[in-house]
């Protein structure tokens, strides 16, 4: 499958799971969808299956956390034979657990090893290798490191790079600080652009309006929104039609809710023997967000949370804090 990454969801981990990507899919045919990021010590030592999707995602791209190019390019194959449009090499992610797993954004210092992952990777399967980074880490956040790391890693046959424009400090910071204290410095990815036509760049960080991100286009290949897309979802029902130009209807929250009652009812049927069934709220806390700017958006949120946990609980909660919209959000 092309992949046409004008516009994409960023990968985040606890959050863009396979019943938040099909919540995503419902609302925009277009929009690339990724994975939290998965280890490759999940993918080939646990127990659960961390690569299960649903058919309707694609486009949907596995975010892949490693460092060993054997590894990495084993993870690679299985990714490509489950059916994944793409795979993102994190190198981008400042948290602890992650540096110690000698992987995500600690990794810019090492551009030798992600270029030797990204060539056995790129060599073992059909599908793109891209990379997610920031723009620097620590001390090294010149603009001659950010070139450097892009140069090395894009002759060992990486074309996509998205790059979240923010350096990362490795210590110091929790991930939330990562992306809230560096400053943000969109000129930086604009010039990496400049310097190298031939790539694909896709711009991240700090993206929370449509019209931001056709500015953002009018300079670099692709833009990708993270948070703004979680906490205020239905945001992405026009995506195909303000970024693709696509002239389709966007859906109400009516018919996005009728989809997910659909899905819900689907995924909570008696499963086969060994098979996992998710509860409801495993479904719905994506949508918490979904009723945002609408009477009634505080029951709504409050509705499910109480609700859609209980057992026997089914499609029914979704539609009944939906009814509750419309109405004053008064104690």
């Amino acid at each position: 499958m092309c992949v046409n990454d004008r516009l994409s969801v960023a990968p985040m981990l606890d959050w863009t799971d396979r019943h938040c990507r099909y919540f995503y899919r419902v609302m925009s045919k277009h929009t690339v969808l990724y994975t939290e990021m998965v280890t490759t010590g999940a993918i080939l030592f646990g127990k659960g299956d961390y690569l299960a999707f649903n058919d309707e995602e694609h486009p949907v791209v596995l975010q892949l956390g490693g460092s060993d190019p054997k590894a990495m390019t084993e993870c690679a194959k299985i990714a490509e034979q489950r059916g994944y449009d793409a795979i993102n090499i994190n190198v981008g992610c400042p948290s602890d657990r992650v540096q110690n797993g000698r992987f995500g954004a600690c990794l810019m210092a090492e551009p030798e090893l992600v270029a030797q992952c990204v060539s056995d990777m790129q060599a073992a399967v059909s599908v793109p290798v891209t990379v997610k980074s920031r723009i620097g880490i620590d001390d090294k956040d010149s603009y001659e490191f950010l070139h450097k790391f892009i140069e090395t890693v894009s002759a060992a046959g990486c074309e996509h790079f998205i790059v979240h424009a923010r350096k990362a400090w490795l210590s110091g910071l929790s991930p939330k600080q990562n992306r809230e204290v560096p400053p943000l410095d969109y000129s930086r990815v604009y010039q990496i652009k400049q310097d190298f036509e031939q790539l694909k760049i896709s711009i991240n960080g700090g993206i929370t309006t449509y019209e931001q991100s056709l500015e953002h286009l009018q300079h670099i290949d692709g833009v990708m929104i993270g948070r703004e897309f979680y906490q205020n979802p239905y945001l992405m029902a026009s995506a195909d039609q303000v970024i693709y130009g696509k002239n389709t209807p966007i859906l109400t929250r009516e018919e996005i809710i009728d989809h997910m009652c659909q899905y819900i009812d689907k995924q909570i049927a008696p499963a086969a023997p060994g098979q996992h069934t998710p509860r409801v709220w495993h479904i719905v806390r994506h949508m918490l967000g979904l009723c945002n700017g609408l009477p009634g958006a505080r029951k709504f949120r409050r509705y499910l949370s109480e609700n859609a946990g209980k057992e026997g609980a089914n499609s029914h909660v979704l539609r009944e804090a939906y009814a509750l919209t419309g109405q004053p959000d008064t104690e």
